[in-house]
């Protein structure tokens, strides 16, 4: 278990999926900036030259009406991703709030895809709603707030930005550190209400400090980065081994760096191993005087029990931006009715408590409102799963309209012994030309691309699968699955012909309609008449 990829991502355009050309322009830094060296000889720039130039000579596949695409974005998504959602022609519909459960029911019931924050809660009870959605894309990192099982197994993907805001968040908790250092929340506080108290009793500068990191990867990483470049000592700790940046040093185990660290911050997932990972007992593990820092999820700390170190002087100080429980939207919200230690908290010195703002700067918002739309476009487009969080990640070359005679199949089906032979069986009467598959748990992804293909071809492809998908519709209502088998899906077809530009996605078990079918205006009726 690994507690956060320790990965980071090279922003290039993708030379497949024709998004180059509707990206925005992004301002990410006003300060002076020289531009990254690159060699003109280099054989890497070269191949993506290449790529790119073939990219602009074919036209991409749409394999269906775009203003038939329905999208919902909540929590105000940036105007990056908005601007290349409606590029492609999508019906796209925004709202700056989250919804509530019963509200987003209603809403949900008529997109394809969602696009939220970190405050939409997409539970069991909403996804078995969403009849017609095959997509949600999550505008930050995490993606607690999904209930990704229950998404992957009704054949909806799930992407997210797992890197994107990961600067915005390590300058944050460097600020933190400095503030909590120097009582700069206190001082500020004391000065609003008109009081002057010039002190230097318990400042310290963070020169030749240790900042102990929990969690090693986007941020954590960054944060090493910036740390050591002030003087700071790192030390880190993660469940896996990872390469150090810079003089940092891995140590064996948490009780080892709560030992030497003088700053604690935590940069770890929503897991059940990291529920209260930092509680009374490790507490007392800490150094007296030191300061603890907290920008991953809410449930991490046991505040109960930071509330009490702090009254006892055991900790000198510390910084939250999240919250076991945070409110739905701007106001006067953060209150004993929402976490009844909210008042006690609030009461403490040398406490800076945050909004959840850890990503929220206007360069960490656009660059995840470009990088979950382009993945949402090419998923809709294209069937692509790279960055899937609960999908195999599968990709083939997009098919353009000059393959007229060419249709690309995707089947989404229970990973169990048998189903890829008898799915095999069916393709093997047509010349498919490429095809890949790849499992993820209870899940499995196959796309193939066949060519010579007619509306017979189409309509026997479509029929037979779809009987395999009924056959197999048990596969996902075990004996102890009290679920009817129609809120199953035993598979998903999705058929995309680049001569009559039409999509057919279909959960087989659950909708025994039409209703997720995506045909262009006018050709509706004449597909349902041939099947």
């Amino acid at each position: 278990m690994a507690l956060e990829d320790a990965t980071s991502g090279i922003d290039i355009a993708s030379p497949t999926n024709g998004l180059s050309s509707q990206r925005p322009s992004m301002s990410l830094s006003k300060s002076p900036s020289a531009p990254y060296p690159r060699s003109p000889a280099s054989k890497d720039a070269s191949r993506w030259q290449r790529g790119a130039t073939t990219a602009a000579a074919a036209k991409p596949l749409k394999p269906f009406a775009t203003e038939d695409i329905r999208i919902l974005l909540l929590e105000n998504v940036n105007q990056t991703g908005r601007d290349i959602l409606a590029a492609q022609g999508y019906q796209v519909d925004f709202l700056k709030t989250s919804l509530a459960e019963d509200e987003l029911v209603k809403r949900i019931r008529d997109v394809h895809v969602i696009g939220i924050r970190s405050k939409t809660q997409l539970t069991a009870r909403v996804l078995r709603e969403a009849r017609n959605l095959i997509v949600i894309g999550c505008f930050c990192i995490g993606t607690n707030q999904v209930d990704t099982q229950y998404a992957a197994k009704h054949g909806i993907a799930v992407f997210n930005s797992p890197f994107s805001n990961s600067r915005s968040v390590a300058e944050l908790v460097i600020g933190e550190v400095i503030a909590l250092a120097r009582q700069l929340g206190d001082r500020s506080n004391e000065l609003h209400k008109g009081t002057w108290n010039k002190v230097s009793s318990g400042c310290w500068e963070i020169r030749g400090k240790t900042l102990g990191i929990i969690g090693y990867g986007h941020i954590g990483s960054q944060l090493s980065v910036l740390a050591e470049a002030m003087g700071m000592t790192v030390a880190f700790y993660d469940v896996v081994n990872l390469m150090a940046l810079g003089t940092a040093k891995q140590v064996p185990s948490l009780e080892t760096l709560l030992g030497v660290a003088d700053f604690v911050t935590c940069h770890v997932p929503e897991l059940p191993e990291t529920h209260h990972m930092i509680g009374p007992v490790q507490f007392e593990q800490m150094k007296h005087g030191s300061y603890l820092i907290n920008a991953s999820r809410g449930s991490v700390i046991d505040i109960p029990a930071l509330i009490d170190v702090m009254r006892a002087g055991k900790l000198a100080g510390a910084a939250l931006d999240v919250y076991p429980a945070e409110p739905g939207g701007n106001g006067d919200y953060f209150t004993s009715d929402l976490n009844l230690w909210a008042e006690d908290l609030r009461s403490l010195k040398n406490i800076i408590l945050t909004p959840h703002i850890g990503g929220s700067t206007e360069e960490a918002q656009s660059a995840i409102g470009i990088e979950v739309s382009e993945a949402l476009v090419r998923y809709v487009n294209e069937g692509c799963t790279l960055g899937a969080v609960n999908m195999p990640e599968v990709n083939l070359r997009f098919l353009t309209m000059e393959e007229e005679n060419h249709v690309r199949v995707i089947y989404i089906h229970h990973n169990v012994p048998g189903v890829l032979r008898k799915v095999n069986e069916i393709l093997g009467d047509h010349n498919v030309d490429k095809q890949t598959t790849d499992s993820r748990g209870d899940v499995a992804y196959l796309m193939a691309d066949i060519s010579d293909v007619n509306a017979s071809v189409i309509k026997d492809l479509y029929q037979r699968l779809e009987s395999l998908s009924c056959a197999s519709s048990q596969m996902f209502c075990g004996p102890a699955d009290n679920s009817s088998s129609s809120d199953h899906d035993a598979g998903f077809i999705l058929i995309m012909q680049p001569s009559h530009g039409l999509v057919l996605l279909e959960g087989m078990a659950r909708n025994k309609t039409y209703g997720k079918s995506w045909l262009p205006r006018g050709q509706r009726q004449a597909f349902k008449d041939m099947i």
